[in-house]
């Protein structure tokens, strides 16, 4: 088994208080409200704090029906969360597992540097490609930028 790891950093004019509001602790409603097309819906397991199970359930014309990720940690205070893909998506025959850790920061200008890392554990000798790092970090970046998008737009939603 290998571990292929992607950092990834970008700024963010949200304070980290709202991002990490928006995007993280209640994702499971905002997400499939910006995003229709591609998720259906989002069931959390538990009480959606550490040990929790987050079930994505995608879009019927995806090329899977759901992915599912179990919540490591879950730190408001510092705006940080640690998850791990567990099953669907890139799951199966090549991967093993996902860790992703997303943690907002406070920048000098108000906003905030969303601070992501992924580290994609391999099965076997498999060596992830560099357009399978890009197409990893796109997608990280795309949804947070998704959701960064939305909280512009409407400025008193999780104020």
């Amino acid at each position: 088994m290998g571990v292929t790891s992607i950092s990834n950093e970008f700024n963010c004019p949200i304070p980290p208080a709202r991002i990490f509001k928006a995007a993280i602790l209640d994702a499971h409603n905002l997400l499939p409200k910006i995003l229709p097309d591609k998720i259906k819906s989002i069931q959390i397991h538990v009480d959606g704090g550490a040990g929790s199970i987050k079930q994505i359930n995608l879009a019927d014309d995806g090329p899977f029906d759901f992915i599912k990720h179990r919540i490591e940690e879950l730190d408001e205070q510092n705006f940080k969360c640690k998850f791990t893909l567990i099953e669907g998506a890139v799951i199966g025959e090549k991967i093993e597992k996902v860790v992703d850790t997303v943690q907002f920061v406070a920048s000098a200008d108000g906003g905030s540097i969303c601070k992501a890392t992924s580290e994609f554990y391999t099965i076997g000798d498999y060596m992830m490609g560099e357009d399978e790092i890009q197409m990893g970090k796109e997608m990280a970046t795309g949804t947070f930028k998704l959701v960064e998008g939305y909280l512009l737009q409407n400025p008193d939603t999780y104020a």
